[in-house]
């Protein structure tokens, strides 16, 4: 005789919401969509929806802060930020590394514009995420930034990041302490066409204004050009020896510069010139 069948009575796989990181859209699924029906950002832009927890800085040390300012958490930007983490840990090198798409930073009160002495660190707005990064990068001895080509010149999301680190440079104007001089720079630039080297000088005259060494061939850019269609870069970058190098070499000469430790000799040593 057959044995009776069995019901299958076992529940469904639960659901997932997943966030766009790109303009927000929320999906409910086993997985992140293929692509996003608002924006059109591929998969990877997809992370797991939650309710949002302010970002808190452990302490714990670590030498070089990586921010990716791009939207797309895992385009091409982020792809020469992936090289610039996966280097430095192959050196030993310790470090954190942040999508800015995956944080809320508001935009800055501009409180210097009321009186100088409104402008002070720690930051007047503490209910977003930026005294986290205000407290790694004064922490970090190093900073590699990432940039996209948008018109010309960064994204607005690092803008924005740049921004809220005027609380750090007026500290000097108010003859206080730095908290940033003689610190490494590195800067990334990845665009489809023409604005690199505007936008490196754009994001190295925030980084300068607050005491901040760039490398010696502390930049590195690449593009692919206007006569190609967009959807063609991804392919392009990932397959280019060059940005590899480039990155690498950027992140081995911040390496460098950092292990003359010229924040320590230089600290205190300075005339801060800002404004």
């Amino acid at each position: 005789m057959m044995p009776p069948t069995q019901l299958d009575i076992s529940s469904p796989q639960q659901k997932t919401s997943w966030r766009c990181a790109v303009c927000g859209f929320v999906f409910e699924g086993e997985k992140p969509p293929k692509g996003c029906p608002v924006c059109h950002s591929p998969s990877p832009e997809f992370i797991i929806f939650k309710s949002k927890e302010q970002l808190r800085y452990d302490g714990a040390k670590f030498d070089v802060l990586i921010i990716n300012g791009s939207t797309h958490r895992a385009g091409n930007t982020s792809y020469m930020a992936d090289i610039a983490e996966e280097y430095l840990r192959e050196q030993g090198v310790s470090c954190r590394r942040f999508n800015l798409s995956e944080y809320h930073i508001d935009y800055c009160w501009c409180c210097y514009a009321v009186r100088a002495e409104s402008c002070a660190y720690p930051c007047r707005n503490k209910n977003d995420d930026m005294p986290a990064f205000h407290q790694m990068l004064a922490q970090a001895k190093a900073v590699i930034i990432a940039s996209p080509i948008n018109w010309n010149g960064m994204s607005g999301r690092l803008k924005i990041f740049l921004d809220r680190t005027t609380c750090m440079e007026n500290l000097y104007h108010l003859n206080k302490p730095g908290l940033t001089e003689g610190k490494v720079a590195g800067i990334l630039v990845c665009g489809h066409e023409d604005g690199a080297i505007k936008t490196a000088m754009d994001v190295w005259l925030n980084l300068q204004q607050l005491g901040y060494i760039l490398a010696p061939f502390g930049i590195a850019f690449r593009t692919h050009g206007s006569q190609f269609n967009s959807s063609t870069d991804k392919e392009f970058f990932r397959s280019d020896e060059l940005i590899v190098r480039h990155t690498k070499g950027v992140v081995n000469n911040v390496i460098k510069m950092m292990q003359l430790d010229a924040e320590a000799r230089l600290k205190g040593n300075l005339v801060p010139v800002t404004e």
